[in-house]
C-alpha cells in the first residue's frame, strides 16, 4: 500500500537529477502518484530487462505510466496514459522464477512526449509538469480542509486502515500533496485515477478527489447500515432460539412436553426447502406459528398439522421430462395397442409441438367409444410412452362436488378432493391424469361434480385451481387430462366444450383377430402359467370365438372367452396331461365353451316377405335390427310394438302414408287397407328403441309385405324418410357399417348425404361391402327388394367398395 512517512512533504524535485529521456516501465491496473511509495511485481520480458539494467543507470530513476488496456503484453506509446510519474527505485528483489519485486517512490508528474526505444526495453522523452503554487489561496485551503474531514470519516469506517493514517493526513500542509496522497488510496478505476494524474490545477484536482472520496464514503455508510441490520436480525434469531430452548425446558419440567413439539422444527425446515409459491409459503408459516402456540393434545392441533403435511407433500415444481423421441413414442404406443390411429396421431402431434415449444400446456382429451375398446388402458400406455406418471380416478357414480374440490377444513375428517389427492400420489406436476367414466357422473342436492370439473378442464383457469381444503391456488396447467366416456350426450355441454373428443369406434373382425393374436392370447397364457409350446391357439379358432361366441364392439368379452379356453387347458395340464394342446376348430372349443352362442340371423329372418334388416346405433356400438310387418283382417288400424319411441312410431306412420299416396305406382289397389290391419314389430322388445334412422327399413318391410316380394337377405339399410319421398342423412354411420360387417351383410343402403362419413370406416371394411347411396325412397326399393315393385323402376347408383 502506498505510504508516506509522518510529517513528509511533497518531494522537492529541484534537487532531482534526471534528463529528459528515461526508461519506461508500463504498469497494469495501478497508478503511481507523486509522493507515494508502492510495491510492484515485474514479470514481462522488457520490464525484467529494464530492472536488470538499473545498475548501468547514473541514477535509479525511471518513468512510470499506466496502461490503458491491461491485456496488452507489449504496449507501445499509444497504449499508455500520457501523464505518469518519475519514480525512484528504492529496492528491488529477484525471485527464483526470474521475476522481480520493486518498491518505487513517486517523485513528480511527467508527460510522455516521444518513444525513442522499444528494445530491449522502452525509453521515451519526457517532460516535467510544473504545478501552479496555491500559497495563501483561501479557496484551496477550504477545499483541503473539506478533503481532510471526509478522509477522516472514511478512515473511521475502515477498520483495516492503520491508526497513524489520520495523523499523517493532518501533517501534510500542501493541498496538492494531500490530494495526491488520498487519490493513491482511493478504490477507483485506473481511468479515473489517470484523469486525476492529468489534472494539473490543484484546486480542480482536490474537487475531483473530494467527489470520488464522497462516493466512497456513501458506499461505506451503506455497508455499515447493511451490516448493522444483519447483526440485529441475527441477534433476534439467536434470542428466539434461546427463548424457545428455555420454553422447551420449562415444559419438560412441567410434564407438558409430549415429544411432538420438537418435530415442528423439522416442519419449518421442510417449508424452507420446499420452494413453495409465495402464497403457499405465507399460509404454511402462518399455520406453523399457530401450531407452536397450541397444546399437542388439542383437536385443532391435529387438523393444522394434517393441513401442513398436505401442503408440503404436494408436488409444486417437480416435473418428469417428456420423452420427445417421436419414433420411440410411436413404437411404444403400437406395442401396447393395435389400431387406434386417430388417438396415437393426436398424442404424437402434442409431443411434436412440445418439442418445438417447451411451455405448451397439456391437452385435455376425451376418448369416446363403446366398452372394451381399450380407452382406460390407452391412457396408461400414453403415460408410459411419454415418460410421465399415471393417475386414474373413476367418476362413475360420483354425485358430490366435494369429491372433486374437497371438503372445507371446518368439517371433521375433511380431505382434499380426488384431483389434489391424485397429484400428491403422482409426485409430479405433469402426470397423465385419467378421468374415467366422465359420462356417468351424477348430481343431487350435494352439488354437481361436473360443474366443479369445469375449472379443472379449462386451460385458461386450471393454473389457479382452488381446492376447498387447501384454499391455495394450485397449478394444473402442466397436467395431461384424458377423460373416457361411452356416450357424449350425458356430458353437460359446457364440460363437453372444454374437451377435445376423440371417437374410438368398435373394432373390425380383422382388428379383433390381430389384437387377440398380439395381446390377448399371450397375456392369458402368461397369467395362467402356460407356455406357447404347451398350447397353440390358431387363427381359425380365434375367428370362431369372434364370430360365434362374442358379439361386441370391443374385445373384453373375447378376452374372457380366450381365458375360459386356456383355463380349461390349464386344468388338463394340472391333472398331469402335459400336452401339447392345439385349439384349431369348433370341436376343440366346444368342450370348454359349449355350443355356439351367436349365428347369422340375417338369412333366416329375411326368408319371408315383410322382414327387412335395419341398422341402429347404441352406446356400445352399432347393431342390426329386424323389422317385421304383417297384414291381417281388420279396420285400417296400424299397430306398433317392440317398445318403440315416439320418433320411431312417427317414421312408421310416415312410411305407410307415403305407400298409400303412391299405391298405384307400387301396384296396390286403392282399397288395400279398407278391411286390413297392419302390425309392425321390432324384436328384442325388452330394449327401448327410438330415432328416425329406421324409416327406410320400415318402408321396405311394408312394401315387401304388401306386394309379397322378399327383401334381399344380404342387404341392410338406414335413413330417415319424409312424406315427400326424400331420404335424409342420419348419424352413427361408422358404427352401423361395422355392425353390418360383423353380421355378414354384403350390401348397405345409405342416404346420399352420408357418403362423406364413409371416410372414417376402415378401408378393409369398405372394400368388402357394396354401398348403395339413395336420395329418394323409390330408389330404396330397387336396391333392397328381390324385384322392383314400381311400374317404372328408377335408376339406382351402386358403388362397390366405395372409399
Amino acid at each position: 500500500m502506498p505510504e508516506r512517512k509522518k510529517g513528509a512533504q511533497a518531494p522537492d524535485d529541484k534537487d532531482l537529477k534526471f534528463g529528459d529521456e528515461l526508461p519506461v516501465l508500463p504498469i497494469r491496473n495501478a497508478v503511481l502518484f507523486p509522493g507515494a511509495v508502492s510495491p510492484f511485481d515485474v514479470g514481462r520480458e522488457k520490464s525484467v530487462a529494464l530492472v536488470e539494467d538499473l545498475e548501468n543507470l547514473s541514477q535509479p530513476v525511471i518513468a512510470i505510466f499506466a496502461q490503458r488496456d491491461p491485456n496488452v503484453d507489449d504496449p507501445s506509446g499509444g497504449d499508455l496514459y500520457p501523464v505518469g510519474a518519475a519514480a525512484r527505485v528504492l529496492k528491488s528483489l529477484k525471485h527464483s522464477t526470474g521475476n522481480y519485486s520493486l518498491i518505487l517512490q513517486g517523485l513528480t508528474r511527467i508527460r510522455l512526449d516521444e518513444v525513442t526505444q522499444q528494445g530491449p526495453y522502452m525509453k521515451a522523452k519526457i517532460r516535467r509538469i510544473e504545478e501552479t503554487p496555491v500559497t495563501d489561496d483561501v479557496e484551496a485551503e477550504a477545499l483541503a480542509m473539506s478533503l481532510r474531514d471526509v478522509a477522516k470519516q472514511v478512515i473511521q469506517l475502515m477498520p483495516e486502515m492503520p491508526r497513524e493514517a489520520q495523523s499523517l493526513i493532518d501533517s501534510i500542509n500542501e493541498p496538492g500533496a494531500l490530494a495526491d496522497l488520498i487519490a493513491a488510496q482511493l478504490d477507483a478505476p485506473v481511468d479515473e485515477k489517470s484523469q486525476l494524474m492529468a489534472t494539473i490545477d490543484v484546486k480542480e484536482r482536490i474537487r475531483q478527489v473530494l467527489k470520488l472520496l464522497t462516493r466512497q464514503l456513501e458506499i461505506l455508510k451503506m455497508r455499515e447500515r447493511i451490516n448493522s441490520q444483519i447483526k440485529e436480525e441475527m441477534g433476534k434469531n439467536q434470542r428466539e432460539y434461546v427463548l424457545r430452548q428455555q420454553l422447551k425446558a420449562i415444559k419438560e419440567e412441567l410434564g407438558e412436553d409430549e415429544g411432538d413439539q420438537g418435530d415442528l422444527d423439522g416442519l419449518e425446515e421442510r417449508i424452507a426447502k420446499a420452494n413453495l409459491p409465495s402464497e403457499a409459503e405465507q399460509v404454511s408459516r402462518k399455520q406453523l406459528r399457530r401450531l407452536r402456540s397450541m397444546q399437542v393434545a388439542s383437536a385443532e392441533y391435529t387438523v393444522v398439522r394434517t393441513y401442513l403435511d398436505w401442503i408440503l407433500d404436494l408436488p409444486w415444481h417437480n416435473q418428469t421430462p417428456d420423452m420427445l423421441d417421436i419414433a420411440r413414442v410411436r413404437q411404444i404406443l403400437d406395442e401396447d395397442h393395435y389400431g387406434l390411429e386417430k388417438v396415437k396421431k393426436r398424442i404424437l402431434e402434442y409431443l411434436a409441438v412440445r418439442k418445438l415449444k417447451s411451455d405448451k400446456k397439456g391437452p385435455i382429451l376425451c376418448l369416446l367409444g363403446p366398452p372394451g375398446v381399450g380407452k382406460t388402458s390407452l391412457g396408461r400406455s400414453i403415460a408410459r410412452a411419454i415418460g410421465r406418471k399415471f393417475v386414474r380416478i373413476s367418476l362413475g357414480g360420483v354425485h358430490d362436488e366435494a369429491a372433486i374440490r374437497g371438503h372445507r377444513r371446518t368439517y371433521v375428517g375433511a380431505l382434499p378432493g380426488q384431483i389434489i389427492q391424485g397429484m400428491k400420489k403422482s409426485g409430479t406436476v405433469n402426470p397423465v391424469f385419467m378421468l374415467d367414466e366422465i359420462d356417468k357422473i351424477g348430481h343431487d342436492f350435494r352439488g354437481d361434480p361436473s360443474a366443479a370439473l369445469l375449472e379443472v378442464l379449462d386451460p385458461e383457469q386450471n393454473n389457479t385451481f382452488s381446492d376447498h381444503y387447501l384454499e391455495i391456488p394450485y397449478d394444473l396447467s402442466h397436467v395431461m387430462f384424458i377423460a373416457t366416456a361411452n356416450v357424449a350426450d350425458p356430458i353437460p355441454a359446457p364440460l363437453r366444450d372444454r374437451m377435445e373428443i376423440l371417437e374410438i369406434p368398435g373394432y373390425t373382425r380383422n382388428e379383433k383377430k390381430a389384437i387377440a393374436r398380439q395381446h390377448l392370447v399371450p397375456k392369458q397364457l402368461e397369467e395362467h402359467g402356460i407356455s406357447n409350446k404347451q398350447l397353440d391357439v390358431t387363427d381359425p379358432s380365434i375367428e370362431l370365438l369372434i364370430d360365434h361366441y362374442t358379439r361386441e364392439a370391443g374385445v373384453r368379452s373375447l378376452e374372457r372367452q380366450v381365458a375360459s379356453v386356456i383355463r380349461g387347458v390349464a386344468v388338463k395340464i394340472a391333472e398331469g396331461n402335459e400336452g401339447p394342446y392345439k385349439i384349431d376348430s369348433q370341436d376343440d372349443i366346444h368342450p370348454f365353451l359349449g355350443p355356439q352362442k351367436f349365428t347369422s340371423e340375417v338369412a333366416e329372418r329375411t326368408e319371408e316377405t315383410g322382414v327387412a334388416t335395419g341398422l341402429a346405433w347404441t352406446p356400445v356400438g352399432g347393431e342390426i335390427l329386424f323389422i317385421e310387418a304383417t297384414k291381417m283382417h281388420g279396420a285400417s288400424k296400424l299397430t306398433l310394438t317392440g317398445q318403440l319411441g315416439d320418433v320411431m312410431k312417427e317414421s312408421a306412420q310416415a312410411a305407410l302414408s307415403y305407400i298409400r299416396a303412391k299405391n298405384k305406382a307400387l301396384g296396390l289397389p286403392d282399397d288395400f287397407l279398407e278391411k286390413s290391419d297392419i302390425h309392425i314389430h321390432i324384436p328384442a322388445g325388452a330394449m327401448p328403441k327410438d330415432g328416425p334412422s329406421a324409416g327406410v327399413t320400415m318402408f321396405s318391410a311394408l312394401v315387401s309385405m304388401l306386394r309379397g316380394i322378399r327383401v334381399r337377405h344380404d342387404v341392410a339399410m338406414t335413413g330417415e324418410i319424409t312424406l315427400r319421398g326424400r331420404v335424409l342423412p342420419v348419424g352413427g354411420i361408422k358404427e352401423k357399417v361395422l355392425a353390418a360387417h360383423r353380421a355378414g351383410v354384403k350390401r348397405i343402403i345409405l342416404p346420399e348425404r352420408n357418403k362423406p362419413d364413409l371416410e372414417e370406416v376402415p378401408a378393409e371394411v369398405r372394400e368388402s361391402l357394396e354401398f348403395i347411396f339413395v336420395s329418394k325412397m323409390d330408389e330404396v326399393l330397387g336396391a333392397a327388394l328381390e324385384e322392383n315393385p314400381l311400374t317404372q323402376a328408377p335408376a339406382v347408383a351402386a358403388v362397390a367398395g366405395t372409399n
